[in-house]
């Protein structure tokens, strides 16, 4: 069984540089870094995605996250409702449908 191989950030940001200045093929470049083309390839995809982010508002990022964090939040409480709605009635039906039998343990 073979090892993977794990880069560090600072190498894989070295390599996508070189691969956006685009001096050499990008078999060239992996021959070089022995790294395999097609990594390469979602290396540099991921970081051209990604290179807005580097220059967005951190004030307007950070107030877009907090919305989406409260949304998400009212969502998970409202499904925690549900649930305990649910097993209460789950309970109550249990307790009419099988006298005798105690649901505690």
């Amino acid at each position: 069984m073979t090892k993977r191989k794990t880069y560090t950030a600072a190498f894989k940001a070295k390599v996508v540089l070189e691969l956006l200045r685009e001096e050499k093929p990008l078999a060239q470049v992996a021959a070089q870094y022995e790294v395999h083309p097609s990594q390469l390839r979602k290396w540099k995809q991921l970081a051209v995605e990604h290179l807005p982010s580097l220059f967005a508002d951190s004030k307007q990022d950070q107030a877009q996250q907090q919305v989406e964090h409260e949304r998400r939040l009212e969502q998970l409480y409202a499904e925690i409702g549900r649930l305990t709605t649910q097993l209460a009635w789950l309970k109550k039906s249990w307790s009419r449908a099988a006298p005798g039998v105690s649901g505690a343990r």
